[in-house]
């Protein structure tokens, strides 16, 4: 029985992935041609150019989208300075320099949220993950 509904499951997704049936409501986003422009739509209503990923022989039909813009707030460094000289040599960062000053940003900290607002000297940046 098992190997039954095993492949039934494959192949109710092979004939998803080849279109021959319709995918779950909302997996994918709809397409808008609007002129020589592709966008997909996500589900907040936003438009986003997929114009050269087309070109390049993507279907945009098949295109997921994420969460949408602003859906976290990101950090502000003082999470992820670390200013201590007796860092691992193993520790892996992101390093971020102006030719003046630099910052490192650890990775162990950074990882779970991605992106932080930071700076070097007066220049504002973000450092991500």
């Amino acid at each position: 029985m098992f190997y039954k509904l095993l492949i039934l499951y494959v192949l109710i997704y092979i004939l998803t992935l080849s279109g021959v049936i319709a995918s779950p409501a909302g997996a994918f986003s709809k397409v808008i041609h609007d002129g020589n422009t592709t966008y997909i739509i996500d589900r907040h209503g936003e438009r986003w150019d997929v114009t050269q990923a087309v070109s390049l022989g993507f279907m945009p039909e098949r295109f997921q989208h994420g969460i949408g813009r602003n859906a976290f707030t990101p950090l502000d460094d003082s999470s992820l300075k670390d200013k201590s000289p007796n860092a691992s040599k193993s520790l892996r960062v992101i390093g971020i320099s102006d030719g003046k000053k630099a910052n490192a940003y650890s990775v162990e900290r950074l990882w779970r949220h991605e992106v932080a607002n930071s700076s070097i000297g007066d220049k504002q940046i973000v450092a991500a993950y």
